[in-house]
């Protein structure tokens, strides 16, 4: 097969999909195993993944390989982003169709709150950023690192792994001096196994200990309709649709996210040249499927897919990014790991989790579930939501982490970008 200038044998490509439904099946399998009403769930699928990845890359990576006239490149990661790419789109737009009917009625409710919460998660996050470079001055960088801007590089990059955090990595990346991008790489990976395992099992945990009564949890997410949302129903019978399952009207929607998400604000003199901000693929297909959502129809033309396409997608779409992010999440891990850099990153990962919760708990006073969804917004944290909408047992969840994600995205791209310039 012709591919990108080079050869890329078919049997390469038809092996990646065995080891990734391999994985799917295997990582199924795990997920189900429960000790004391704790679970992995769909995280069982990125455990696996990251152990794939850690030990059995290299027959995968042979397969691979695109032989051109003048290089060979490896096809794998190319691959696996596009694996990756295609399940976020499908569970964010997914989970924004999903949330979009009852989301702003919940923000005009929560607005403040969820401001304040992203923004305290996130300051929490560089707090805890700060205490482990104070440490790294006192008791030293480690061993593969030797000044401090080498060192606040490593932090900041596993700041971003532990937050889970795309646009933070990449703003980090271009904000530090390039001959410590390589720094801000390897923190990522060493964090972000443990900033989805961590907050997957937080979201599972806290319930649990606080023998919550989940009906009554749910109840207390119900949102009261407006008058409008009753007209809305009306036409529901007679809405046309494109298909009947709403795949139509679901591909307008990521098309319409990935464009919204491409746009780019500068946050430099620079313009677009320097550092800017975009809502990046999540962000711009979670926002333009809420407010599809929302709104539902263009006169008698129907936005809304079915539930059960959606319900569908949503799961899918969760653990094929899982797979994708896992494989090359697990090879990075192993090839950079240290035992220091890792204990930072879980201090990271668990520090402004607990500032978060405890501070929507007793501050702001938002119930549980709204608590655990702004906790997986806050957290930018994609597998917690999906593993926080099986433990809640409701869509609703979505409504909480959409509202907050979009603060916390923000805040963690300028605190990145903060540390760097002050330390």
């Amino acid at each position: 097969m012709n591919l990108f200038g080079g050869v890329v044998s078919v049997t390469g490509i038809s092996f990646l999909m065995l080891c990734v439904f391999g994985i799917l099946f295997v990582g199924y399998a795990l997920g189900r195993i429960t000790i004391k009403g704790v679970s992995l769930g769909d995280a069982g699928v990125f455990v696996v993944a990251l152990l794939f990845g850690a030990l059995l890359i290299g027959p995968l990576e042979a397969q691979m390989i695109i032989k051109g006239d003048t290089e060979t490149v490896n096809f794998l990661e190319k691959a696996l982003e596009v694996v990756e790419n295609l399940g976020l789109i499908l569970f964010v737009t997914s989970v924004g169709s999903i949330a979009g009917p009852k989301f702003f009625g919940n923000m005009k409710r929560n607005f403040k709150s969820y401001v304040l919460l992203g923004l305290i998660i996130i300051l929490a996050g560089g707090v805890s950023a700060v205490i482990c470079i104070g440490m790294g001055n006192v008791i030293g960088y480690g061993s593969s690192i030797e000044t401090s801007e080498g060192f606040t590089a490593m932090i900041v990059g596993l700041l971003s792994g532990s937050l889970t955090s795309t646009p933070a990595f990449s703003a980090a990346k271009a904000t530090v001096d390039p001959a410590y991008t390589s720094l801000v790489s390897v923190g990522h990976g060493i964090a972000y196994i443990f900033g989805v395992i961590g907050v997957v099992l937080f979201v599972q945990l806290i319930p649990k200990l606080m023998k919550a009564d989940m009906d009554l949890e749910r109840s207390k997410l119900v949102v009261k309709e407006e008058k409008t949302e009753g007209k809305k129903r009306v036409f529901t019978g007679t809405l046309l649709k494109l298909d009947d399952h709403g795949f139509g009207v679901f591909a307008l929607a990521a098309v319409l996210g990935n464009i919204v998400g491409k746009i780019k604000i500068p946050l430099s003199s620079a313009g677009l040249d320097g550092t800017c901000f975009s809502l990046t693929t999540t962000g711009g297909c979670l926002l333009v499927a809420l407010i599809l959502g929302h709104f539902g129809r263009i006169g008698k033309f129907s936005l809304m897919p079915d539930q059960h396409t959606l319900k569908l997608f949503r799961e899918l779409g969760l653990v094929l990014f899982l797979v994708g992010a896992g494989i090359p999440g697990g090879a990075d891990f192993v090839a950079n790991f240290d035992i220091m850099y890792f204990v930072y990153g879980v201090f990271m990962t668990v520090f402004p989790m607990f500032i978060g919760f405890f501070f929507a708990k007793y501050v702001l006073k938002l119930s549980l579930l709204n608590n655990l969804g702004s906790i997986t917004g806050g957290m930018t944290s994609t597998p917690a939501l999906g593993t926080l909408i099986n433990v809640a047992k409701t869509e609703d969840v979505a409504a909480a982490y959409a509202a907050t994600y979009p603060v916390a995205l923000i805040a963690v791209v300028l605190v990145s970008q903060f540390l760097i310039i002050l330390f």
